[in-house]
């Protein structure tokens, strides 16, 4: 073979392999953009990105009416999001439905959905075994699909001279193992917990799940029917606490919200510093400190679902319509807007 065809065919080859190189780069850059692993320690699945900007960009937004319901949690997000839908897809109209006789909750939001009440819902926990097995013996299966990330933040009467805890201490208050505030380096006071109850609230089977870690609640938890009511008892009993998604807690005038560690000397703190006294309340405010939910520094994140029942039918076209517009780089913006953290 001549010198001149033997440099012919070392050019091909190394043209062949810059291509090959080229579309392997092409296939990883792809595939790595599409699919992210986002979140926190507790909760960790593969998300997949739209690769939308705007509520605008989504596809497949169904017409119609479609109640929704489940979480409070949820509250601030249904108030920032729901609106700002409507302007640009006013044919997909959402209504927020509240149940008959239950409490409103992620639990009953999921229950409404298995009953045929609810297009979708919004949860603040994954969906239980029995919930998806409940699923399959209507004929469909549910899909938690995240789209935010939130904190449970613990608050405490504002005279309370505590400056934080450890979730091991937190656990033990509301398994009845702590009870007074002395056992903490406190005052000499008795501690009254305050919760909601565990079949009304997402939150609370979350709390329940991993800071109580399947034990029991103690007897000496007053169970409250809602936040609202809890910060007022709260904001009246200096030895009081309670533990509420953090954008229910850290804006709040009336209470103080405590920092928390897995260990004592490593407590972390749910609001940004410096710290806002609560007489500046409410020309200033305390605000979320986003950085710690997001690399899971701050001990209890969790994220936020949208449930969809994947029926082949309109209503699992309108759950799916709702989290794809929800992370879009708009929605994603109105959910920390809203005092939670992004997702991407």
């Amino acid at each position: 073979m001549s010198e001149q065809n033997r440099t012919n065919e070392t050019k091909v080859l190394v043209l062949t392999l810059f291509i090959t190189i080229g579309l392997a780069g092409g296939l990883l850059w792809w595939f790595f953009n599409k699919y992210r692993l986002k979140g926190d320690p507790l909760t960790r699945e593969r998300v997949e990105r739209p690769n939308t900007d705007n509520f605008s960009q989504v596809a497949n937004i169904p017409s119609g009416l479609f109640s929704y319901g489940g979480s409070t949690t949820w509250a601030p997000i249904r108030n920032e999001v729901d609106s700002a839908i409507q302007i640009v897809w006013p044919r997909f109209q959402l209504r927020y439905t509240n149940p008959i006789k239950d409490t409103p909750g992620s639990s009953t939001g999921i229950k409404m959905l298995l009953d045929n009440q609810l297009a979708f819902s919004q949860s603040s926990r994954a969906i239980k075994p029995e919930e998806n097995e409940q699923a399959k013996q209507l004929g469909f299966t549910l899909k938690a699909i995240p789209v935010a990330i939130d904190g449970i933040a613990i608050a405490v009467n504002p005279s309370l001279k505590i400056s934080g805890l450890t979730v091991t201490q937190l656990k033990d208050i509301y398994t009845g193992k702590i009870t007074n505030w002395e056992q903490l380096g406190g005052p000499k006071l008795p501690i009254t917990p305050y919760s909601r109850r565990l079949e009304d609230s997402g939150t609370i089977e979350f709390f329940e799940d991993n800071v109580l870690t399947g034990e029991k609640f103690g007897t000496n938890v007053q169970f409250i029917p809602t936040t609202t009511q809890a910060l007022k008892e709260l904001a009246k009993n200096p030895g009081g606490i309670y533990y509420a998604s953090a954008p229910e807690i850290i804006g709040q005038c009336s209470v103080k919200p405590l920092g928390l560690g897995r260990k004592t000397q490593n407590q972390v703190v749910p609001y940004k510093e410096p710290y806002v006294p609560l007489e500046k309340c409410p020309q200033q405010r305390n605000q979320i400190n986003t950085d710690v939910f997001q690399s899971g520094e701050y001990p209890i994140t969790r994220r936020l679902f949208v449930i969809v029942k994947q029926n082949r039918e309109s209503d699992q076209q309108a759950g799916e319509a709702y989290a794809n517009l929800l992370l879009t780089d708009q929605g994603q913006e109105l959910i920390a807007k809203a005092g939670f953290v992004r997702l991407r």
